[in-house]
């Protein structure tokens, strides 16, 4: 008896057909009839019963699934247990990236965890922070960098990387250019440019701007914190961002927002549950990122939190 014969007699007892059990385990038709007439000497007994138009199990077969479905599982969880304790990984992480954030030290992680495992599938999905929190909820995505209005999640796994205050950002001869500050009523005079809702920018935003009972005047938004800046630098509103995003563009003068209480924030997230890739790459993260920081310098970008 073979392992590779309890497979293909679960796909034949799956597909209740030899031939689309073939193709789902990628072997000949005849050749999967051939190993399974193999197993069934090696047992003495008839597995499939093949008189019908479809090959439904017999009873010794019922018995011999449930039995086949235990000895694979043992199978698997031997081979993670023996991979732990060489050091070994093998499986297919999804990572998921706000859009329009080169966050380096995520990079750096990445880089270091294929080549120490090569072993490893490595998926990187960019998308709106909103949607990656609820794709670690349902399992679509492992590890994921987003964007948060003073915290990450509670249900979820992570820690938060960075942290950082919103900021407007105003062209030369723009009204707030001479203000050491501006309030959030003073703000909301202006049109103001955004991330769209979904990020972790606009959540802080409109955060900030309900704990004082208001709502932003947003006349504009766009998806990459590149594109806000440039429409700001054109005079269209007033672009609303984090700090470090602004950090080094020579085209905007930035005015701090002086009663924006919500803390845009940077951070990994993960499913409680974790495979042992998912740990390995974890331990590579936090190498990179290094412990929770405020401010930046985690960051070697133009768009620290910007999701």
């Amino acid at each position: 008896m073979e392992i590779r014969q309890l497979k293909y007699f679960l796909a034949v007892a799956q597909e209740a057909n030899f031939t689309r059990a073939a193709e789902l385990v990628h072997i000949s038709q005849p050749g999967i009839s051939a190993q399974i007439r193999q197993l069934e000497n090696d047992l003495g007994a008839t597995l499939i019963d093949r008189s019908g138009r479809s090959a439904s199990l017999t009873a010794v077969g019922e018995v011999v699934r449930d039995h086949a479905k235990s000895v694979l599982a043992a199978m698997e969880s031997l081979r993670h247990a023996v991979d732990e304790m060489n050091g070994l990984v093998r499986g297919r992480l999804v990572v998921g990236m706000v859009t329009a954030c080169t966050v380096t030290p995520l990079f750096d992680a990445l880089s270091g965890f294929h080549l120490a495992h090569p072993g490893v599938e490595l998926s990187l999905v960019e998308d709106d922070s909103g949607n990656l929190v609820e794709y670690v909820r349902d399992g679509t995505v492992d590890l994921a960098l987003i964007g948060a209005a003073n915290r990450p999640p509670e249900d979820l796994d992570g820690w938060q990387v960075v942290s950082e205050p919103i900021v407007a950002a105003v062209p030369a001869g723009h009204p707030l250019t001479g203000c050491d500050g501006v309030t959030l009523a003073e703000l909301n005079a202006y049109p103001i440019i955004s991330l769209p809702k979904g990020t972790g920018i606009r959540a802080v935003l409109n955060q900030a701007f309900a704990a004082r009972g208001l709502n932003p005047a947003i006349a504009l938004q766009a998806s990459a914190p590149g594109a806000v800046i440039n429409l700001a630098e054109r005079g269209l509103g007033v672009a609303v961002l984090s700090e470090s995003m602004i950090a080094h563009c020579e085209g905007l003068r930035t005015v701090p927002i002086t009663d924006a209480d919500v803390s845009a924030v940077l951070a990994l997230i993960s499913a409680p549950t974790k495979s042992p890739a998912l740990q390995e790459l974890l331990l590579h993260c936090r190498q990179s990122f290094g412990e929770p920081v405020a401010q930046d310098g985690v960051v070697s970008t133009s768009g620290a939190a910007a999701g």
